[in-house]
């Protein structure tokens, strides 16, 4: 297969919210409570809602910077790449890098809303939700048809209230909702307790909505060293992933819910195959525990449920079959420290063929997993010769690429103010 013949379908990317995002989308009773955007001292812009403040660091838009300004030191909309905040642009960087289609999970109020979990007041931090979802599914992705998966964030607190959005989002078109790894991290009970999560698992199962389980939220289950660096964090932060697939697994979620369906989002698929070969061999080893997974292994059971899903994992990919090829997907984590722009059709390609894959495993992890898993259809708006990576390269020509100095962004910002 050449290169210019992927259709490539991002399954993971990431959104920082433009400044006007809940303006068109609050109630006018709660209008004078909606987030908005502050500047401090420094000049740091920062989302503040009641008294909570949230912003975004450099490790969240790094994508147009050079490697050596990235790090964990705040940044303001100015110095970003406009494709991290601005939707015309994000299709444009999405069109010079050949994807047709990308999910995005949010930035300033967590993988999974924990900024408005912390909220005092419950009924605005549900107003804000839902208002946030609107955005998102409304604006974010409607002004693009077709290149856009759409994502939900949950009102976390309350298990009734996430059935009921889910469901509402639904006749939306929305099938899928970021949730956390661990809830019992962020003070909820864990997956274990089936009844408190009932009205959750109803919905999604009911209304075929996907439980994407993002990397990121279960950060406080890992009990680093004090003294050591951010690398600890950033590099076990997949290893989490086993953790919740423990607790949806051997807990009583996949059994009781045989339709739930899960994305491991930026994961990576290297633990799987340890992990799977080690869940069968404690199952069939230690019976004396009495589970019970009927005429199937723990390994089919968690097939089952799962798309796993990757930036790059050359290793896990010559495996590929040992994890299970109809459940793996690409991502491109577009605009954070992993993403691979402009050049991701080249890396994916070379990767996989490196890994010895046939070109209807291309097909089937760059983007038929995705789609059927999420039941959407990535022709619908754009044919299939028009969704590959050379036509879309071919209509964007003069995207710029050029990599700049965060002082430069914010010059060339300034400028296009005026």
């Amino acid at each position: 297969m050449r290169t210019d013949d992927l259709i490539l379908v991002s399954i993971d990317d990431h959104v920082v919210e433009p400044r006007d995002m809940f303006d068109r989308h609050v109630p006018v009773k709660w209008r004078d409570r909606a987030p908005q955007i502050v500047v401090d001292d420094q000049g740091i812009e920062r989302w503040r809602f009641e008294d909570r403040l949230a912003g975004s660091v450099g490790l969240n838009a790094v994508v147009g910077w050079p490697k050596e300004q990235w790090g964990l030191d705040p940044t303001t909309y100015a110095e970003m790449r406009p494709g991290a905040y601005d939707v015309d642009d994000r299709v444009r960087d999405m069109d010079r890098n050949g994807i047709l289609a990308s999910m995005c999970f949010p930035s300033f109020v967590g993988f999974a809303n924990n900024f408005f979990n912390g909220a005092a007041d419950k009924e605005a931090a549900l107003v804000m939700t839902q208002a946030y979802n609107d955005w998102h599914v409304d604006e974010w992705c409607a002004s693009h048809p077709g290149r856009f998966i759409p994502l939900a964030i949950p009102p976390v607190w309350d298990p009734q209230a996430i059935g009921d959005e889910v469901r509402r989002l639904a006749r939306k078109g929305c099938r899928a909702i970021t949730m956390p790894e661990l809830p019992h991290i962020m003070g909820h009970p864990s997956y274990h307790d089936i009844g408190y999560w009932k009205p959750f698992f109803d919905a999604v199962c009911d209304e075929d909505v996907v439980m994407c389980l993002h990397i990121g939220g279960g950060f406080a289950a890992i009990n680093n060293a004090p003294d050591a660096p951010i690398d600890n964090m950033i590099i076990l932060a997949t290893q989490v992933s086993a953790l919740a697939a423990q607790d949806l697994l051997w807990g009583p979620a996949f059994r009781q819910y045989p339709s739930l369906k899960v994305a491991w989002s930026e994961a990576g698929i290297g633990w799987i195959p340890f992990y799977l070969n080690r869940c069968d061999r404690h199952y069939t080893n230690q019976r004396w525990l009495g589970h019970d997974f009927g005429d199937q292994l723990p390994s089919d059971i968690f097939r089952q449920h799962s798309l796993a899903c990757y930036v790059s994992d050359p290793a896990a990919l010559k495996i590929r079959h040992d994890i299970g090829i109809d459940i793996i997907a690409w991502e491109c984590d577009y605009p954070h420290s992993d993403s691979i722009w402009p050049d991701a059709p080249e890396a994916v390609h070379a990767e996989l063929s490196n890994a010895g894959c046939s070109d209807e495993e291309i097909h089937q992890i760059t983007w038929q997993n995705s789609c059927r898993f999420f039941d959407w259809d990535p022709f619908r708006h754009l044919s299939r010769d028009d969704a590959s990576v050379g036509a879309l390269r071919a209509i964007a020509g003069d995207v710029d690429t050029t990599i700049r100095p965060r002082e430069q962004w914010r010059a060339l910002f300034e400028a296009t103010a005026r």
